[in-house]
């Protein structure tokens, strides 16, 4: 009966092991994936400073020709705002400049043109609804655009770190449990 008992525990105890090294491991590879793809992209944002912004004006960009160049076939929104006492262009995220720098917000889905053009109808109406809203601008002197929201802001970075830290924790945590049991399991058998 003694013998059996044993061999359970060590059995136990080694598939303990082997989770708790593997949920570590696992850890491990998340934070090296998040180390150099969400890292980087957050230490890139410059738009570190929260202002107070006010909407100037809203236009919504067809299929119009500009400075020379056809926009896209797809309706997307022109905000211009009023920022740190100077005029910029707002712009949705860091993405939303990097697609398209003639637009301010472009809608979710481009497949469906009256769909597309209904939601940039319904982000026009709610800048025109609020006219004073919070915004990210960056202390570079020639920059004139500012952003209505930080996609690599410390909340995502936060967000992004939580999974892993939870899973490391978890690991280690089992790992010493088990090693704490085995260690009062000699000290019992000893006595």
């Amino acid at each position: 009966m003694g013998k059996k008992l044993v061999m359970a525990q060590k059995r136990g105890e080694t598939r303990a092991l082997c989770l708790g090294v593997a949920m570590v491991a696992c850890a491990v590879i998340t934070y090296y994936i998040l180390g150099t793809t969400v890292l980087p992209l957050y230490q890139k944002s410059v738009w570190t400073q929260e202002s107070t912004c006010h909407l100037i004006e809203t236009h919504i960009r067809d299929q119009e020709e500009l400075e020379g160049k056809k926009v896209p076939q797809y309706p997307c929104l022109w905000v211009n705002v009023s920022a740190v006492g100077r005029w910029a262009v707002l712009y949705h995220t860091e993405d939303t400049r990097d697609r398209n720098q003639q637009c301010s917000y472009i809608p979710g889905s481009l497949d469906n043109y009256p769909v597309a053009r209904a939601d940039v109808e319904k982000v026009r109406a709610r800048f025109h609804e609020r006219q004073v809203f919070y915004c990210f601008w960056t202390s570079r002197e020639n920059e004139t655009s500012v952003l209505y929201q930080r996609l690599y802001g410390p909340q995502a970075l936060l967000f992004s770190l939580f999974w892993p830290t939870f899973l490391l924790t978890g690991g280690l945590l089992i790992i010493v449990m088990v090693k704490i049991n085995q260690s009062l399991s000699i000290l019992a058998a000893q006595k």
